[in-house]
């Protein structure tokens, strides 16, 4: 299957089509993989312009619901907040690949896809 680019309103578009399903997150960053299996109730955008430095996005993307993230020991863990943020950039860039979603920032790799049961 080929990836395609989106814009962030067809990634939006998309997405939010995929609220109430049980979803994965894997974020890759740096030398650091994390994995969450989540129940979406649905999504939301912030957009942050009282920064403090340039760590705290100016924009975010929030996936709101309750699961699980596995740590390196492979251990199920409940998530520590029923919200999942994922930085936005003006540079990230956005791919879909039929049940899968990449979203590429400056800091790493976060993929979104549907779990089956």
């Amino acid at each position: 299957m080929n990836e395609r680019a989106l814009t962030i309103e067809e990634f939006n578009q998309l997405l939010q089509q995929w609220s109430g399903e049980t979803i994965k997150v894997t974020k890759e960053e740096l030398e650091d993989e994390d994995t969450l299996i989540m129940q979406l109730h649905d999504i939301s955008y912030e957009t942050n312009t009282r920064r403090i430095d340039d760590y705290e996005p100016m924009h975010a993307l929030h996936l709101n619901g309750t699961g699980t993230t596995q740590s390196e020991e492979q251990n199920l863990q409940p998530l520590p907040s029923s919200m999942y943020e994922i930085p936005l950039e003006d540079s990230s860039q956005y791919q879909f690949e039929g049940e899968r979603f990449s979203l590429v920032t400056e800091r790493g790799r976060y993929t979104i896809e549907r779990v089956r049961s």
